[in-house]
């Protein structure tokens, strides 16, 4: 049964109900006889009535004064809560690991300057997850609430839109998520609490826009949590700590004895370089195109020159996928001068076209 605003609804997972507010995408805001505004998911919502009904209070009937004593008081079935349907979901053994997204997608990709943007959130994972998204301007510690709801499994979902007059008072992005399983047992996993900074000049980049395994279309990506790993969380520095740690450090005798530490072993972890230059550059202001790719072009030289002791590494090298002229100079240096290395195309489930992997590979 399709739920209109202005319909009276039952939960049906819940007690309670009310009127259908407003819809947002598949949310219904319902409230109640007391005011009060609940988010819930429109195939949760039994209607049950009109708009008019719900303010209606009807009149007691009259009752005959007069009662014989010998009839019974009827008794009423004590009522009792659904039980909670165990999910049908056909859950994935990857599914396990959290992976969330936001993706942000031009609604007229050939004119960014002037283009509304929609937003879309991704829960790759086999979790139910309750989720908060916000924004607020560099300038204030005062935050918009941009969307509150519930994701379903392996869903992809519209959370809302962000106009162009929206885009200069968007400077951080704060995502809170709890992620939790209906009607089984499930692994428990840390609550989400990303904040990072989000560059409203990308919206303006054609470049910043690429293709990703979770869209049709061009977006601007932004990895929430990947593989259970909050990402781009910014992390406070305790300048007390390092003060102290600093006089501690200065009282030690260095003739006092010390403990053997063996020789670190080479890096053998993933390591991710973002070779965009909106990533390397605070401002491209007043340089070239030849400009910026001897930039990133030296800076990929640098990674791999710090990197090349390190015997068995894999870097991934996200280059996007644009018109393919800084993959084609990363190929050309890869082929010259780190021929000794294995290369290939990063996953394209995770970075789609737009990067390389490499192998560091002994030189002898």
């Amino acid at each position: 049964m399709n739920v209109n605003v202005g319909d009276i609804v039952r939960f049906l997972n819940a007690v309670g109900g009310g009127r259908v507010a407003k819809i947002q995408g598949q949310v219904a805001y319902v409230v109640d006889e007391d005011g009060f505004e609940t988010p819930v998911l429109l195939r949760e919502c039994v209607v049950v009535g009109s708009g008019d009904s719900f303010y209606k209070v009807e009149k007691p009937q009259q009752k005959s004064t007069v009662v014989a004593a010998s009839e019974p008081k009827p008794t009423v079935a004590p009522q009792h809560p659904e039980p909670q349907p165990v999910d049908d979901f056909e859950e994935t053994p990857q599914g396990e690991k959290l992976n969330l997204v936001i993706g942000f997608e031009p609604a007229d990709i050939k004119h960014l300057s002037t283009s509304s943007f929609d937003a879309f959130v991704v829960n790759d994972s086999n979790y139910y997850l309750w989720l908060t998204v916000a924004t607020r301007p560099a300038e204030s510690d005062r935050w918009t609430l941009r969307f509150a709801g519930m994701i379903e499994p392996a869903m992809q979902e519209f959370a809302f839109e962000l106009t162009h007059d929206d885009l200069p008072a968007v400077d951080r992005l704060c995502v809170h998520a709890v992620a939790f399983k209906r009607g089984k047992d499930y692994a428990l996993k840390a609550p989400v609490a990303y904040e990072n900074r989000l560059d409203a000049t990308r919206f303006a980049r054609l470049h910043c826009f690429g293709a990703n395994p979770y869209f049709d279309g061009d977006v601007l990506a932004i990895d929430i949590v990947k593989d259970d790993q909050v990402q781009g969380r910014a992390k406070k520095v305790d300048v007390n700590a390092i003060e102290t740690a600093m006089v501690e450090k200065q009282r030690v005798d260095r003739r006092a004895p010390r403990q053997i530490v063996k020789k670190r072993q080479p890096e053998t972890s993933l390591l991710e370089i973002d070779l965009h230059a909106s990533e390397l550059l605070d401002s491209t202001a007043g340089l070239s195109k030849a400009d910026i790719l001897n930039y990133q072009v030296d800076y990929f030289r640098r990674i791999m020159d710090q990197n090349l002791r390190n015997i068995g590494r894999e870097i991934i090298f996200i280059h996007g996928k644009g018109e393919g002229v800084l993959r084609q100079a990363i190929i050309k240096e890869l082929n010259y001068r780190y021929k000794f290395c294995e290369v290939s195309d990063a996953s394209f489930r995770e970075y789609g076209f737009g990067a390389t992997r490499v192998k560091i590979h002994s030189q002898k």
